[in-house]
């Protein structure tokens, strides 16, 4: 007999701490640092998301991801970009993850060595959400969203699961790619094209 298991959607675990508990940006980086097995994130609100890690397959194409925008980066040299273990701390207060991000060169520089080393005050220009098979793809649309609203000048939203990419940018409609073969940075990463083949 043959048993067939299917894999459902998953949400981050989500801990209201408010009104017993509010954390100080330093005592949520000291929370993260003594739980560096978990994915943990802020909300505006106050309440933590806890994501377990991802799976091996998940990380290998977001590991592909990071290598693309890495190789641009480097080659481009107007900008640094960071993988899927940085926190940034949004203007709304909200602390987030991408996972991968690029942020220009004199807005990181602007920062305070101090800044730099825990989760810094400022919202990437450029940032990616990789979903994997067992994500719930609502969460992930509102987070990109929420990057948008806090300063994000471009987005992609990469569901693995349906062969789409969802595009987001200031001011305009989401626009979704079914099964497209690159995207592109357009004009704020210029030159920089994802090859796809490698993520899906």
């Amino acid at each position: 007999m043959t048993t067939v298991t299917t894999q459902t959607e998953n949400s981050p675990l989500v801990l209201r701490l408010h009104p017993i508990i509010n954390l100080t940006d330093e005592q949520f980086f000291e929370f993260c640092q003594i739980n560096r097995d978990l994915n943990i994130e802020r909300m505006a609100t106050g309440e933590l998301l806890i994501m377990p890690p991802t799976g091996s397959e998940t990380g290998n194409r977001n590991a592909k991801l990071i290598v693309q925008l890495g190789i641009w980066a480097e080659s481009d040299g107007t900008g640094i970009y960071f993988d899927s273990s940085t926190g940034f701390k949004l203007p709304n207060g909200a602390d987030r993850s991408p996972d991968a991000a690029w942020v220009k060169l004199e807005r990181w520089n602007a920062l305070t060595p101090e800044q730099q080393k825990k989760f810094a005050p400022i919202c990437p220009e450029f940032v990616v959400e990789l979903r994997s098979a067992s994500d719930n793809l609502e969460p992930l649309k509102t987070k990109m969203q929420e990057y948008i609203d806090n300063g994000t000048l471009l987005g992609f939203l990469i569901d693995r699961k349906n062969r789409q990419v969802y595009i987001y940018r200031p001011g305009v409609a989401v626009e979704c790619l079914d099964n497209p073969a690159t995207v592109s940075g357009e004009l704020i990463l210029p030159g920089f094209v994802l090859d796809l083949s490698k993520i899906w």
